[in-house]
Parts: structure tokens; sequence; C-alpha cells
């Protein structure tokens, strides 16, 4: 790796940490003409951006030097828009710089603010840290920015979305006017070119944004009945198992639900969302990249920087707002070369919301329906043959030999094999049986919207169709308005496929096409509401459906109910305008206002 334009004591790092080349971003700061110039810098989530910044500081702070001197007041400031980024963005450049004898502090929420001000006055190089918190320091004269060298905007789309815009300008405002401005972001919109525009001087545009979105994630879209949604994630795990997963939540509570909802099932799980204090949120994420934690059910607020170890499956628990709050948590795996596993758990009554998403993100999705308990066994049978302890099982060690000699005299083997696939069994969580929900519909629907639009009498008839029956007839006050969406609801079909529905007293019946029957059946097996049930039926014959009464058509009916409604309203138009000619027994009218009105005054 060519390294002539990085201080040697920064080569040094890369080296030890296994850099054999560098990233397009990387190696575009490095080859700016002049080193001391403002960049304003676009690039992908997983590109190395924190490096990249990192090694072309270096060259303003140390230039030809391998090492700090004792400074008082820091000479680099690294603003990030939350405190995880924060404190991944000090540990990268803990060991970028090891070799320089910087010393890099942190500034962020939720933290002591004395212990941080005791830092602060004993002298420091470099500091990391929030927008509030480091506002706060400079308003109590902790942090001096007089003699800033360096300063980085890390994520400055998110601190623009999540309100920071007034800290940022205080900080910069708080800088000395003879200091390099790097502001780093995965998107540049307006905001930050005025931004830009305002604050840096002649600042070099590098764009490294790829025209193909995380190549390498792969992306699936997975259909699924909305009642069914954890049942669906549950299996997305299972069937990937990827060492470490990511679940992003739209709501706090919904976190809060989910990582209930996966401890319940067997899952080791931990929460990231902005509830949590930061010890919580540090134990969290130390868990994580340790391996002691699987699963982590997070909101946004992960959706930033955040890099770990392991990390090869991001589920959408909740489809995201925009292509972009997409793209950052998706961005989580597939990471420095790394390839990754995307999942959206798309409700089929949101597919369309799903399709317009993907389309604005300019990625393609593979649309499937969840893993099926089957699929999931058959993986797991896999994994188990394949798993290293059987493969390495040929070196035993002497105090094992006997033990095995026992066992073998003792039981059969398929004993043995039997208790090992109970012993794996007992490890890993059961899988979720699940409704499957047709794909070749590409126009999902909201049944209760189709049907409303539809306002001619419900009535059609197939050819080799099966008839099924509901225990709720006109006693009940049977109606096909809020039958259908039950029908389709529990059957997983849409309204097309229901034929002819015949109501008598205590009993519907109705009729399923032939294409959706077997289907149908094997849902409403598997129905667990109680409140309802369904069963095979067959037509009545010689069945009459009700007539309206006094002998109208429905046409004529509702001719005649609008004649009788504007029969009535001519009637309270004339008593009212009587009422209005004549003044009521008891109330005599007020002299007139000088506005023109008049007032009642009642005797």
């Amino acid at each position: 790796m060519p390294l002539t334009k990085i201080n040697s004591s920064l080569a040094q790092a890369l080296n030890r940490k296994g850099y054999v080349s560098l990233t397009p971003v990387q190696e575009a700061v490095l080859e700016i003409k002049n080193p001391d110039q403002d960049l304003l810098v676009s690039a992908q989530t997983g590109s190395g951006k924190t490096v990249a910044y990192g090694l072309t500081m270096a060259h303003t702070l140390l230039r030809s030097n391998l090492q700090f001197d004792f400074s008082r007041a820091p000479q680099a400031l690294i603003v990030a828009p939350t405190r995880e980024l924060a404190l991944q963005v000090h540990q990268e450049l803990c060991w970028l710089f090891e070799d320089t004898r910087a010393k890099i502090i942190t500034c962020i929420g939720g933290m002591n603010v004395r212990k941080e001000a005791s830092a602060l006055e004993r002298g420091t190089h470099i500091v990391v840290g929030t927008p509030g918190r480091l506002c706060d320091h400079v308003r109590r004269r902790h942090l001096d920015l007089s003699h800033l060298q360096v300063m980085v905007l890390d994520e400055a789309d998110e601190m623009l979305d999540l309100g920071f815009r007034d800290e940022l300008e205080e900080l910069l405002s708080a800088c000395s006017n003879e200091h390099r401005t790097l502001l780093f972001s995965a998107t540049i919109d307006k905001e930050i070119e005025s931004l830009a525009r305002r604050y840096q001087k002649n600042a070099l545009r590098i764009n490294t944004v790829s025209s193909l979105q995380h190549r390498d994630i792969e992306y699936h879209a997975t259909v699924s009945h909305p009642k069914e949604i954890d049942n669906t994630i549950i299996n997305l795990i299972r069937y990937i198992d990827s060492p470490t997963a990511m679940v992003f939540c739209a709501t706090r509570e919904l976190v809060r639900h989910m990582q209930s909802t996966l401890i319940e099932r067997g899952f080791s799980c931990v929460a990231l969302s902005g509830d949590l204090g930061q010890d919580e949120r540090n134990h969290a994420i130390k868990s994580l990249r340790t391996g002691q934690v699987k699963v982590c059910v997070a909101t946004d607020v992960a959706a930033r920087g955040l890099d770990l170890p392991m990390l090869d499956l991001v589920i959408h628990a909740s489809l995201p707002t925009n292509p972009a709050s997409l793209l950052h948590r998706s961005g989580r795996t597939g990471r420095a070369g790394r390839k990754g596993i995307c999942a959206l758990v798309v409700p089929n009554n949101q597919r369309h919301r799903a399709e317009r998403l993907l389309a604005k993100a300019k990625i393609t999705a593979v649309w499937e329906n969840p893993p099926s308990v089957v699929s999931i066994r058959e993986k797991d049978n896999q994994r188990l043959l394949n798993h290293p302890v059987l493969s390495n099982c040929k070196d035993v060690s002497a105090e094992d030999q006997e033990l095995v000699k026992k066992l073998t005299e003792q039981f059969s083997l398929s004993e043995l094999a039997n208790a090992v696939v109970s012993l794996y069994r007992s490890t890993i969580p059961d899988p979720e049986e699940i409704t499957t929900v047709a794909l070749d519909n590409r126009r999902s629907s909201n049944v209760d919207r189709e049907f409303r639009r539809d306002k001619k009498p419900f009535s059609k008839s197939f050819q080799g169709s099966s008839w099924f029956e509901i225990p709720i007839g006109r006693h009940n006050k049977a109606d096909p308005k809020w039958l259908i969406p039950i029908l389709c609801n529990v059957g997983n079909i849409q309204k097309r496929d229901i034929g002819d529905i015949r109501i008598t007293d205590k009993v519907t019946k109705f009729e399923i096409a032939e294409n959706k029957a077997a289907d149908f059946t094997q849902n409403i097996t598997n129905n667990k509401n109680e409140d309802i049930k369904i069963y095979s039926s067959s037509p009545e014959v010689g069945f009459q459906p009700r007539k309206p009464s006094k002998g109208y058509s429905n046409k004529s009916l509702g001719k005649e109910k609008g004649r009788i409604r504007e029969k009535d309203r001519e009637k309270t138009r004339g008593e009212f305008d009587k009422r209005k000619r004549k003044n009521v027994a008891g109330v005599a009218p007020l002299p007139k206002t000088s506005n023109g009105s008049s007032r009642k005054r009642r005797k």
C-alpha cells in the first residue's frame, strides 16, 4: 500500500490494523493539491470516513513531526450527531494516532460534565463531542477554540435533521478564523451547501458516492400478514442466523415491545433508543461488539455511523419514512467490503408504499414470503452437520477418552445422535408458524377501502368453487361490509376471490374461488382466533335472497328515499321561515346596535 502521503506514525498504525488498501474516500482526501484546503466530502456509509478525515487533518496538525507537543487548548474538534457515533470516532482516532502521543477526549451528553471539564483544563489535542455538550463547555469557558486548527463536522446532514443548526453555527463562530473546516456527509443538500458557503473558504468538493447503492448488501422484501410481524422477524433471525443482527423500529415503544418479544422467545437481545441512559447504551454496544448479545433492537438513533463487527443482518421491522433513512439503516451491514443482508418486513397492505420507497432509493429487492418452519429446520440440520465441534471431534483429549468409551458402551449410536440433536435444538429458539401471503398480486389492497369503492351488490359465482360457512347470520346482523374484511384477513385472500354470499338467519355461506380454496382451508385451520370459526360447507339448495319490503327494487327504493328526504327538508325550511317572521311568545326584539345587528331580551 503506498503510504508516501501519510504521516509515518499513522502509516504504522494502519499496517498494524491490517490495512491492505485505502477506500476511495481515503484516497481522495490524500490526493488534493493543497493539504490545508477546506473539504466538502460526500461518501456513503461504511466507506471509512473517520480514517479519511483523520489522515487529512494529521498533515495540518503534525506537519513533518511524528508526535504532538503539549497543548493546553485543543487543536482539532470533531462534532458528531449522536453519542454512539462520537464514542466510535474517539475509538477509531485513538488507534490511528496511537504513535503520535495525541491526547483525545470526548465531550458528550449523558456523561459527567465535571470530569470532562477537568480533562479540558489539563490540556488536550483532539476533542470529539456532540453539539449540545460542546456548546455547553464553550459557554462555561471550559473549551477554548481560539487555537483550533481543524474542525470536522461528521454526518452533517444528520445534525441538521436533528435540529442542531444553531449549535453548529455557535461552534463555528467560536473558532479562530485561521482553521480548516472539513464537512463530511452522506448526502449534500441545500442546507449543507448553505452552511459550507458561510463557514468554509474555497472548499474542495469531493464526491465518492457510488451510483450503485450498497453493492455489498442483498435486499429482501418479506411480505407478511400485519398481525404476524413479530413472528416474521423471529423466523428471519432464525433462518439467516447472523452472528449479530439489528432490528430497526419506528418508535421507542415499538423497540420495547420487540425487545421483550425476542427475549421471551429465547433470543439474547439489547435495545438502543433515546430514552436510555448513556451507561445503558454503552453497555448495549459493548455487549454487541464482544458477542455476548446477538440481536439489537433500535430506533434511528443507531442508524448513523455505528460500526458493529459481524453484523450480517439488518431488519426493518417498521418501514423507513424516506429513502435516506432506508440507506442509513441498511448501511450498518455490508461495511468495508463485507457482505450483508437487509430485510424489509412489508405488511401486505403496505406493498405499494414499500415499492415506492425502494424505487426512490434505487434499490432492487427480492420479494418473498417469510421463512417457514420447514425451511428453518432444514437450515438447522445443515448447521448441525457442519458444526465445528463435529468436524474437530477427532482430537479427543486423554481425559475425555474414558468418558467417550463409557458413552459408546452404554448407549447406541442412534441414542447418542438423538441426544446430540436434542441438545442442539435446546440451544436455539423455536421458529414460528406463519401464514403464507400471496406474492403474485402486485396490487396489495386494503379490503375495507376496496369494498367501499364497490357500490354494486356483492354477488358473483365461480365455476368449480368451494363453499364455506361461518356461524353468523341475520340474527347477528351479518353484513358483507364487515364480513368480507374478516374473511380476507383470516384466509389471506382478496375480495375478488370471494364469490356468492348467502346469509340466512343463523349461518352465512360463501363461495371461494377454486385456485384459492386450498390455501383458504389451510389458513382457517391455522387460525388462532377462537372468536372466528369457519367450516367447510355446501351451497344451500333453493336459497332465495331477501327482497326489499314494499315491493321496491333497489333502484326505485333509493329514489323514493331521496324524495322523502327532500320533502322533510322543505318542511323544515318552511317551519323555520314561519318562526322567523313571527316573534316567539315572551320575547321582545331589542333595538338594533351600532353595527346593524339586533339582539333579543327575555322578559
